[in-house]
């Protein structure tokens, strides 16, 4: 992560997040760097339905894709870049291991993440399964993907 900070602080740019199934570890690991404040503008963790709906994703997306879909991870990172004003926001969301009774999806551990550049008014989408046995451990190779794709989409 020190890398990506660096990038970031040497390009004169900012980031923020909107995460779910992470539960905030993309901002954690990217404020454990110092100087991070340089670089990071806010980390929301919207776990539930109707805060990510507070802060900007459409209830519509929500119900027709389901709150497991690129669709929205893509307007969790433009509404958290909106709020924020920052060059580059990421938006998490996923199922990791457990059946959400308010969501139900057949995708158990497949995570949506979406990278948005400002600049270019472009959102990098992926789809990826979470690796791993223990939820933590999941969240953490889901954090070191997302570090390795910012980190092509910024440099």
């Amino acid at each position: 992560m020190e890398k990506l900070v660096k990038l970031l602080k040497n390009k004169n740019k900012t980031i923020s997040s909107m995460e779910s199934c992470t539960g905030g570890m993309f901002a954690s690991e990217v404020t454990n760097i110092d100087s991070s404040s340089e670089i990071f503008e806010l980390g929301l963790v919207t776990y539930s339905n109707e805060f990510k709906e507070y802060f900007g994703v459409s209830k519509e997306t929500i119900d027709e894709y389901t709150v497991y879909s690129n669709e929205v991870s893509r307007e969790m990172a433009k509404t958290v870049c909106d709020i924020s004003k920052s060059d580059f926001a990421v938006g998490i969301t996923g199922m990791l291991g457990v059946v959400d009774p308010n969501n139900i999806s057949n995708e158990i551990n497949s995570v949506y993440i979406s990278i948005y550049n400002k600049e270019k008014n472009k959102n990098y989408d992926y789809k990826i399964e979470a690796k791993g046995n223990a939820r933590k451990e999941k969240k953490k190779n889901i954090i070191e993907f997302v570090k390795e794709r910012l980190y092509e989409i910024c440099k």
